[in-house]
C-alpha cells in the first residue's frame, strides 16, 4: 500500500521520531473522498480557508464566503463552492480550470476542522468545483473559540508593500490565528495545503532580524506544513482582524528550526515550542474592512501553553 505522505512530510515525521505512528494515523484518517459528515460540515459554514500558487509557483492564502451553503458536496469526490474571490485578492487569477488547491473548513464556535486538497474540475463567475485528492479531519487544537454573526461592511482600501511595515505590525503582534499556505511538487502525495496555527496573544514575534517567528505546538504529528515547507519555503499567510474585518496576506519564506538550533539562531524558544518556524516576509497585501463577519472576544483554547492541560 503506498504511503498518504510525500517525501518531506515523510523526512519530518522521522526526525521528530514519529515516522510509524503518523504512517499508521495518515493511513486511516486521509481519505481520496468525503466521509458523509464532512460534506455535511462544509455546507453549514460562512466562510471558506483557500490556498493557491500562482504562475511562479508562490502559495497565496485566502478566505471565501457566503450564507450557510454556499459550499455543498454532491458527490463524494466533488466539492463545489459558490462564492469567487474579490478582484483585488491575491488568490484571484489563480482559482482556475485544473489549478491545484487547499481547503479549510473551520467552525469556528466548536473548533471542528476539516481540509481538502485537489483540482479545479470547473469554474465560472459564480464559483468553482473540486475534485477531491485528498480529505481528513484536524484536531481542534489551539483554536480559539468564536461566534460570529453576518455584518454588512463597507470595503476599505487596499494597500501594498514589501517587508515587515507599520501598516499591519499591530495586527500580526496581536494575533492569536493565522493560516498558512504550502504546497510540493512531489507527484505522490503532493498538493496545495492550507492549515491553521493558533497561539496565546502575540505567539507571532517580530524578530530583530526582520523574521516572524512562530512556535510549532505538539498536534496530530502528521506534519504536512512542515513537511511541504522543508521541500518548497514559499508559503502565503492570512491574519484576520476579527473585530474589523480586515484581511492581511503576506507572502514569505519559512525556514524550520530544529531545538539544538536555537542557540546558533539566537532565539528563546516559548513554553510549549517543539519547533520553530522563522518566517522572513516579502510582498503583502492589506485589504481593509472586507470580511462581512462579526465575532464575539475569543474563547481561548485550553490547550495553550501555561493552561496545564
Amino acid at each position: 500500500m503506498s504511503s498518504p505522505f510525500h517525501t518531506g512530510e515523510r523526512w519530518v515525521q522521522r526526525r521528530a521520531g514519529v515516522r510509524d505512528k503518523a504512517e499508521q494515523l495518515g493511513s486511516r484518517a486521509i481519505r481520496s473522498f468525503m466521509p458523509e459528515q464532512h460534506r455535511e460540515f462544509f455546507a453549514q459554514l460562512p466562510a471558506l480557508l483557500v490556498a493557491a500558487v500562482d504562475g511562479e509557483g508562490q502559495p497565496h492564502a485566502s478566505i471565501l464566503w457566503g450564507t450557510a451553503g454556499f459550499v455543498w458536496s454532491p458527490h463524494p469526490v466533488l466539492l463545489c463552492v459558490g462564492a469567487t474571490a474579490q478582484d483585488d485578492d491575491p488568490v484571484a487569477p489563480w482559482l482556475r480550470l485544473d489549478a491545484r488547491v487547499g481547503l479549510l473548513g473551520l467552525e469556528w464556535p466548536t473548533r471542528r476542522r476539516n481540509r481538502i486538497n485537489g483540482r479545479i474540475l470547473e469554474c465560472d463567475r459564480q464559483g468553482f468545483g473540486i475534485a477531491v485528492a485528498q480529505s481528513f479531519g484536524n484536531c481542534p487544537r489551539y483554536i480559539q473559540a468564536r461566534s460570529w454573526q453576518p455584518i454588512r461592511r463597507l470595503p476599505g482600501l487596499m494597500l501594498e508593500g514589501d517587508g515587515v511595515d507599520s501598516e499591519w505590525l499591530a495586527l500580526v503582534e496581536q494575533a492569536d490565528t493565522l493560516f498558512i499556505a504550502s504546497q510540493s511538487s512531489d507527484t505522490q502525495g503532493g498538493g496545495v495545503d492550507i492549515s491553521h496555527r493558533g497561539g496565546p496573544t502575540g505567539f507571532v514575534e517580530i524578530g530583530r532580524d526582520g523574521r516572524l517567528w512562530l512556535p510549532d505546538y505538539s498536534g496530530n504529528r502528521l506534519f504536512n506544513t512542515l513537511g511541504n515547507l522543508v521541500r518548497e519555503p514559499r508559503c502565503g499567510l492570512l491574519f484576520i482582524d476579527f473585530a474589523s474585518g480586515d484581511l492581511l496576506q503576506l507572502q514569505a519564506r519559512a525556514e524550520l528550526i530544529w531545538p539544538e538550533q536555537y542557540a546558533a539562531s539566537g532565539i528563546t524558544a516559548p513554553p510549549g515550542a517543539e519547533r520553530m518556524l522563522a518566517l522572513t516576509p516579502g510582498r503583502w497585501v492589506l485589504r481593509r474592512a472586507r470580511l462581512p463577519l462579526a465575532f464575539s472576544a475569543p474563547e481561548l483554547s485550553p490547550f495553550l501553553p501555561g493552561t496545564g492541560v
